[in-house]
């Protein structure tokens, strides 16, 4: 049934979007979202409720509650009753990145810009206000101040639609992937990460591993450590670690493994383990691998 439906420019925009299969959502004027409904709010909302935006949950509220996770690419539902008051009040539109298969590099300065285009692939890039969004086609777990005035906006997040923008769209890069590694959540407690000597071919001279081959499995591991960012990442740095420890029993050494146990902790803390709980995991971990290492632990 065709909806006798007034379009406004924020609302026809959206169509435009989901006419090419893109989650949209409405923002208030100040670019944040709509604020929950009285049946969505508070500690335990009568919908189900999203618990702290980390899953799409159970809500089955009309309205445009929940931020993105209320981000929708059906016709019916943007241009429902439900939505009509926010439209009419709608200062932006905003998508949801991971629901539409990308990620965003949103680089909030000219310093973010100037760093990106030295570090980073070139890419499909969006001028912003103060300055852009580079976007990689495929998607990884949210994460803001990644590093200076750089967020990453992907699953669990909104972006404000800026237009196409210019340039070809790439595959989400290593580089990108790895930028959350050592960010701690906000409210973290006795968990801020202590720097830590990285990894390279100066701290092993006596691996007979390649540079590159090490390299690999430590990314795979911290991949697998932050991807268990509820539960279990303590355990998961324990199994990385007792894997890694183990390629290296026929090494001669040095091969630096305090500071391959140095990058899982800090991984680990990243999303929320205590650092010393997460030293001791490493620890066992190497020592389960029948290798002796100077401990990961923090005086």
């Amino acid at each position: 049934m065709t909806r006798d439906f007034t379009a406004g420019e924020h609302l026809r925009q959206a169509l435009e979007l989901v006419a090419l299969g893109v989650p949209v959502l409405p923002l208030r004027e100040g670019k944040g979202p709509f604020g929950n409904c009285r049946d969505c709010a508070g500690k335990s909302p009568r919908c189900g409720g999203r618990p702290n935006m980390k899953v799409a949950g159970t809500c089955e509220c009309p309205r445009p509650c929940h931020g993105w996770a209320a981000a929708s690419a059906s016709v019916d539902v943007v241009t429902s009753a439900a939505w009509a008051a926010a439209w009419q009040k709608a200062g932006a539109v905003a998508y949801h990145p991971g629901g539409a298969g990308v990620t965003v590099v949103d680089l909030d300065n000219s310093d973010a810009v100037a760093w990106a285009r030295e570090a980073l692939p070139a890419t499909r890039t969006v001028k912003t206000t103060r300055g852009e969004h580079w976007i990689y086609l495929g998607t990884m777990q949210s994460s803001n101040g990644v590093r200076p005035g750089v967020d990453i906006k992907s699953l669990m997040a909104y972006a404000r639609w800026l237009g196409r923008g210019e340039g070809q769209m790439i595959r989400l890069p290593e580089t990108v992937t790895s930028l959350p590694r050592y960010v701690v959540p906000a409210g973290a407690v006795a968990s801020s990460p202590v720097p830590r000597t990285a990894w390279t071919r100066a701290v092993a001279s006596g691996c007979r591993h390649t540079e590159r081959y090490v390299r690999t499995g430590l990314d795979k591991g911290v991949a697998m450590v932050t991807g268990h960012r509820e539960q279990g990442a303590a355990s998961q740095a324990f199994g990385v670690a007792r894997f890694l420890g183990s390629l290296h029993q026929g090494c001669p050494g040095p091969c630096g493994l305090e500071a391959l146990g140095g990058e899982i902790v800090a991984a680990a803390v990243s999303v929320g383990v205590p650092e010393p709980y997460a030293a001791r995991a490493v620890d066992r971990g190497f020592a389960e691998a029948g290798i002796a290492v100077p401990s990961t632990q923090m005086a």
